[in-house]
């Protein structure tokens, strides 16, 4: 029986975990959110060092220490721009984790089979499966983020076949675990949920591995769940049903941003429809020009519209592009941020970044609400992005970012590209936008470039 006061901390941790969703729903309360969260979930292991008689403390203080120099290192050392490939791991040693408690759980079910209840085991073996796919899913995921592998589809001849005898035989050997507790076909539903978990990603190619990302979070989530019904933890099972549901919120709406429903995200490779990355570098001529006439362009614009993107996160030129902005809004320049849902890798990547930049949060203005203004825009400034303002999305059906909603810089009486060179977006298409009259380019590094330009607008 678990004690009262014991109750009440789980009760306190709960009620931490949903304060820190709440927070994290606005730019301004994220940070208190994330500590008031991490807060709660500190609490709870240590309250279990005090109320649970615990076998091998040395393995597990040093489990936590491991894992503690493991989490501060990451955290001090990754990248904004490897933050979704730091997700995906994290999200996929949950789901292994999950997974390898729900075997011990088995593993203890064997002998009493019978007492068992039969919905705790069926959270058992879905636990099992569930957390093996979100963990090799998350490892393809963070392979083709940082490019150790191809981002393109990986598609074969019969991989929908196998894919689907994967599921029949799981679903086979799930209910044959739920008749008699047997380890050894548990782990073999463990190692057949690594196969599926590979299967389900590969083919999922480009701009839609973050969309992957979330689902699979969801999928972890629910794991932590059923392991808290199995293991009798309200807390864990609050925490999983949080994550779930707000992994499964994510990825609808990341998937509405594209345009596409989640199975088409998925699946749509196997019928060319998935966004495929790794596209070519474009010899078509374009215009460009130097630092000196786009500061001129910039400096002399009444209303100038920025369009950040996974370029400015990589070049970590956010900084140089708030002081450009500030030296506009002292010449008397009207400028804003135009945000896409999906720009970068992971939503809310560029209100993040610009937010480190101390930009004010009321500059940072959301698709749906900047669209309409692309066309007072005298310049719009597009640094380091590309797919979200491909006219493509919107003109050319056989594209593979068709119907995605897209930020309308096309509507503005001038663009500026900042780009390093003329290889497409995430998406691996061509931006007609990039060969419109209208159109100026700026090549080279963004900070490199940014700082050139910062420099020629001071002295204007």
């Amino acid at each position: 029986m678990i004690p009262t006061w014991v109750q009440l901390v789980y009760l306190g941790a709960a009620v931490c975990l949903n304060l820190a969703l709440k927070g994290l729903s606005s730019p301004r309360s994220a940070r208190r959110g994330n500590i008031v969260g991490a807060a709660g979930a500190v609490v709870v292991p240590v309250v279990v060092f005090f109320q649970q008689d615990l076998d091998h403390i040395v393995a597990i203080v040093v489990a936590v220490v491991v894992g503690g120099v493991i989490g501060v290192l990451a955290a001090q050392r990754v990248q904004m721009t490897q933050m979704p490939q730091l997700v995906a791991v994290f999200n996929g040693v949950g789901g292994a984790a999950a997974a390898l408690v729900a075997l011990l759980e088995l593993n203890e079910f064997a002998p009493v089979a019978g007492s068992v209840g039969m919905f705790t085991v069926i959270a058992t073996v879905f636990t099992i499966f569930v957390g093996a796919v979100s963990f090799s899913g998350s490892m393809v995921t963070f392979a083709k983020l940082q490019e150790l592998m191809t981002t393109r589809p990986v598609v074969f001849p019969g991989l929908p076949l196998l894919f689907g005898a994967g599921i029949a035989v799981a679903v086979f050997a799930s209910a044959y675990i739920v008749v008699d507790a047997d380890v050894w076909v548990g782990v073999a539903l463990g190692l057949l949920g690594l196969l599926v978990g590979l299967l389900l990603v590969l083919p999922v190619g480009g701009a839609d591995v973050p969309i992957v990302i979330s689902l699979l979070n969801a999928f972890t989530g629910l794991t932590v769940a059923a392991g808290g019904y199995v293991l009798s933890n309200t807390l864990l099972l609050v925490g999983g049903t949080l994550v779930g549901a707000a992994g499964t919120f994510l990825t609808i709406l990341m998937a509405q941003a594209m345009g596409r429903s989640v199975l088409n995200t998925l699946f749509g490779a196997l019928k060319g429809g998935s966004t495929l990355g790794a596209g070519q570098a474009s010899d078509r001529p374009v215009k460009s020009a130097g630092p000196d006439d786009i500061a001129i362009r910039l400096g002399y614009a009444q209303r100038v519209i920025i369009v950040p993107g996974y370029g400015l996160a990589v070049a970590q030129a956010q900084h140089t592009l708030r002081e450009l902005v500030d030296v506009l809004i002292d010449r008397g320049v009207e400028v804003d941020y135009a945000i896409h849902p999906v720009a970068g890798r992971m939503p809310g990547h560029m209100n993040v970044l610009l937010a480190e930049a101390q930009v004010p949060y009321e500059r940072l203005v959301e698709m749906d609400h900047i669209n309409g203004e692309f066309k007072h825009a005298d310049v719009v400034l597009v640094v380091g992005a590309n797919d979200v303002v491909n006219p493509a999305a919107e003109t050319t059906p056989e594209a593979p970012i068709y119907g995605m909603p897209i930020l309308h810089a096309t509507d503005a009486t001038q663009v500026i590209f900042m780009k390093r060179s003329m290889r497409p977006g995430f998406a691996g298409i061509e931006n007609e936008l990039l060969f419109d009259p209208k159109t100026t380019l700026l090549f080279g590094d963004a900070k490199d470039s940014m700082s050139k330009l910062l420099n020629a607008t001071k002295a204007l």
